[in-house]
């Protein structure tokens, strides 16, 4: 992060104190850190803080216009080698939606060229407001980056998802950005998210709670570091990531059929979805009708697309898969792993709090077929996603650097 233009735009939530330690820790780790203002975030905390930690003038009235040689909010924006609002209140992520420039920071970020983090904080009911979630949907669509609020008290009282996230977070964030680059360009990923759903009749299906975010995370990770990426994903209330090729599926059959399809196109191949293991043996094509009685359904088994992929895949080619276990984690996960000739296995013990489906934060264990194990403490699926393609990123050298070996 040495030497690194940073500039940071703070609105006024509570969560404004915390700039004030964001800006100490990336300065200390050499970043030079620009500081631009909304009015009302110089309720909670002073310019002058802010100043005095940056080393640098913070920016606060579009007008006052101290250096003729320079217009600057373009100055600033052409400096920045990465944005980071944080926090990021409705209203300036409302008004960087729509376009919306009516004071130095909203000015400012639209002539930003630089990638964008946003790390929101507000209340609860207000990040799930519909106009909110649209418009963090149209910043994601144009690759603008977030790092999740987390869930907690909120200084209005309220307890649930909303409250910034930690600063060390942030900063780590920061981190994998500078660090991760473009290693994956020229590089293809085949990922699967989701459920499936395996029919009954018109009206009924069986289903998980699966709710792709961490295949969605990889998807997102994966484009951020240069790499293309073809996302294989059962129904979800996510919105697609900018930037994939995005292959809508519903049963297990037609994720089999859509994986099978682009196997050959994949450097690597990420299996996140949770897939049906077994079907209804009788669809019906009307609605069943109760009546007296218990109903039976038989179920048979679908096609297991981890082992198929494990089966076809070329010597160039990663498989990673998961094993969503709630008893002898370890110990299954290292199972699968060898039956269906996978590469690394994420195993993750769904019954611990912090970890599995539903929620925004992992706990897992890498285990790679070379019987390496890498525990990783609860962190976002968005960071834990970074953190697995860092090991990606080693294997996918070393298998290049076999390939020179034995040409030479």
């Amino acid at each position: 992060m040495k030497g690194k233009n940073i500039l940071l735009g703070v609105s006024g939530g509570i969560a404004a104190y915390k700039a004030a330690i964001l800006v100490s820790q990336l300065t200390k780790k050499g970043a030079n850190v620009q500081v631009v203002m909304t009015e009302s975030a110089t309720k909670f905390i002073t310019p002058l803080t802010l100043q005095t930690l940056s080393r640098n003038e913070v920016y606060l009235d579009t007008f006052a216009e101290k250096n003729p040689k320079v217009v600057s909010h373009i100055d600033i924006a052409d400096r920045a080698d990465l944005v980071i609002i944080a926090p990021a209140t409705a209203n300036i992520i409302a008004k960087l939606a729509h376009g919306i420039a009516d004071d130095m920071l909203s000015t400012t970020l639209l002539a930003v060229q630089s990638p964008i983090i946003i790390a929101p904080a507000m209340n609860v009911h207000m990040y799930d407001h519909p106009a909110v979630k649209e418009n963090i949907r149209i910043l994601k669509s144009r690759g603008v980056r977030f790092i999740e609020p987390n869930a907690g008290l909120l200084a209005c009282g309220y307890v649930g998802k909303g409250r910034l996230a930690e600063p060390e977070e942030i900063v780590a964030a920061i981190e994998s950005y500078f660090q991760s680059s473009q290693d994956f360009k020229g590089k293809t990923f085949l990922i699967t998210a989701g459920a499936t759903r395996e029919k009954i009749d018109p009206v009924r299906f069986f289903t998980n709670r699966s709710t792709g975010k961490m295949g969605y995370a990889f998807a997102e990770a994966v484009v951020e570091r240069g790499g293309k990426v073809i996302l294989v994903s059962g129904k979800t209330s996510l919105s697609v990531p900018a930037n994939v090729e995005m292959i809508l599926v519903e049963s297990a059959e037609e994720m089999y059929q859509a994986v099978m399809n682009q196997l050959d196109n994949a450097d690597v191949i990420i299996k996140a979805a949770a897939v049906a293991d077994y079907r209804p043996k009788v669809v019906y094509d009307q609605k069943f009708k109760k009546g007296e009685g218990d109903w039976i359904i038989e179920m048979e088994r679908t096609k297991d697309v981890a082992l198929e992929v494990g089966k076809r895949k070329k010597d160039h080619q990663l498989l990673i898969g998961f094993a969503a276990e709630s008893e002898d984690v370890i110990e299954r996960a290292k199972g699968k792993l060898k039956k269906k000739n996978m590469d690394m296995i994420i195993a993750n013990h769904i019954l611990l709090e912090g970890a599995g489906f539903e929620g925004d934060t992992n706990i897992v264990t890498l285990i790679t077929k070379e019987g390496e194990q890498i525990d990783y403490p609860m962190m976002s699926k968005k960071e834990l996603a970074h953190q697995i393609l860092n090991q990606i990123i080693l294997r996918l050298e070393g298998k290049s650097q076999s390939v020179r070996n034995g040409r030479d």
